[in-house]
């Protein structure tokens, strides 16, 4: 059962599974499009992500990855990666803001989390604010620097680029990532449907062509991760800086492997789409067999389509 692979119409397999735990957060960040999803105060209960994951498994998933809005709101988390490790992926992942990480991260490090990608776009006080409407930047500094010692390696920074915002700041945070042992991710502003406004997109979306020439210029080494819709790892100085850029990348559909679960047990096939959901929290809840919600598994990655194509 290890073994196997299920892939969509488009030869994709599916390798990965995000689960969004909650809407819920504890900032309120200017670009945040909700990883593509509508708000939702039906969360799943621990057992039913468990249950997930389980069908998850047996149809070739190899990582989780949790998300949100913030999921270490969520006060039972730790007894959600427990579970989930249980199960025995090779990756248990969590995107968060950082804020309450020292408080958990050692106890999600015991209960089987292997990553942490920290959603970081400025060490400026005041920028921070400015994008946060929180002025929780010690905190979330604090619980990066404890993910780093409880060993949640490698700690990886998301850091969303915004004109006339932050685009001037990507040395100073590609140091102090540097100086940490960590990893810098600049993440191109995504354009999307889902967006509240779609004018911010347009004031301050900023293309990271010009930052990939020059970074291409003083690398040491530069990678193209395959897998990972082609993305580029420049290694500089010790360091080591990756670039996502989703926005109008027909490669990133190409080569996506990854299928999402809403907060509410949504099977969710595209980030892009809200139209194609396939409810598999119902069933669960009627007790139905293991077959049956691999069926609605297998039904969601059926709806599965590249967004970008050209």
């Amino acid at each position: 059962m290890s073994d196997r692979v299920v892939k969509d119409k488009y030869d994709r397999p599916i390798l990965s599974l995000r689960i969004t735990l909650t809407n819920r957060c504890n900032v309120n960040c200017i670009y945040c499009h909700h990883d593509g999803m509508r708000s939702s105060k039906n969360e799943m209960t621990p057992d039913e992500i468990y249950k997930i994951c389980q069908i998850a498994k047996r149809i070739g998933v190899r990582k989780i990855r949790l998300s949100g809005g913030e999921p270490l709101i969520r006060k039972d988390i730790v007894e959600i990666v427990s579970k989930i490790n249980s199960i025995g992926f090779n990756d248990i992942s969590i995107t968060t803001n950082g804020i309450l990480l020292e408080k958990y991260a050692k106890d999600l490090k015991e209960a089987g989390l292997d990553r942490v990608n920290v959603s970081l776009d400025t060490l400026n006080p005041e920028t921070y604010e400015f994008i946060t409407k929180k002025d929780y930047l010690e905190a979330a500094k604090k619980g990066i620097l404890k993910s780093v010692e409880v060993g949640l390696y490698p700690v990886k920074i998301n850091m969303v680029i915004m004109r006339d915002i932050n685009e001037h700041e990507i040395k100073d945070m590609f140091n102090f990532c540097k100086d940490n042992n960590m990893v810098l991710q600049l993440i191109e502003l995504i354009e999307s449907e889902n967006c509240d406004d779609d004018k911010f997109s347009a004031e301050y979306h900023y293309k990271l062509d010009m930052v990939e020439e020059r970074l291409s210029d003083i690398a040491d080494e530069v990678r193209e991760r395959e897998f990972m819709q082609g993305r580029r790892k420049y290694y500089i100085n010790g360091g080591e800086i990756e670039v996502v850029k989703p926005v109008d990348n027909s490669k990133f559909c190409a080569n996506c492997t990854r299928l999402r679960v809403t907060p509410d047990g949504k099977i969710k096939p595209c980030l892009l789409r809200n139209d194609n959901l396939v409810d598999i929290i119902t069933d669960i809840r009627n007790n139905e067999s293991d077959e049956k919600l691999e069926e609605i598994f297998l039904k969601g990655i059926d709806k599965r389509e590249p967004f970008n194509t050209d």
